[in-house]
């Protein structure tokens, strides 16, 4: 393998400036949590933001595609409380969308 041209560093500079960035909030979050007391009230926020964070990925885009997403996410619940399988729950919410846009939804 080969260095690159002097000239074009720019790439691998901007690939390192990123992955430092994304080690850097990650290990933040740790070492701010080191100072924080974890009482139980601080303990339920915790638990309860996995939960918070996919509403608030997922109501938007089902707004925006409409009933089609809407019917897929009910589906991929579903499918994810009988079985508990995360790759089955994938599957069955795009098969879902896959047939309701094929329908016309």
């Amino acid at each position: 393998m080969t260095l690159p041209e002097p000239g074009s560093w720019g790439p691998y500079l901007a690939i390192l400036g990123m992955a430092l960035a994304t080690y850097l909030c990650r290990i933040s979050g740790v070492v701010l949590m080191s100072f924080v007391p974890l009482t139980p009230r601080v303990r339920r926020g915790l638990a309860a933001l996995p939960g918070s964070i996919v509403v608030a990925t997922v109501l938007p885009l089902i707004e925006r595609l409409g009933l089609a997403a809407g019917l897929a996410l009910l589906a991929a619940v579903a499918s994810m409380v009988i079985r508990r399988s995360e790759l089955l729950a994938l599957l069955v919410g795009m098969g879902v969308v896959s047939l309701m846009r094929a329908a016309g939804f």
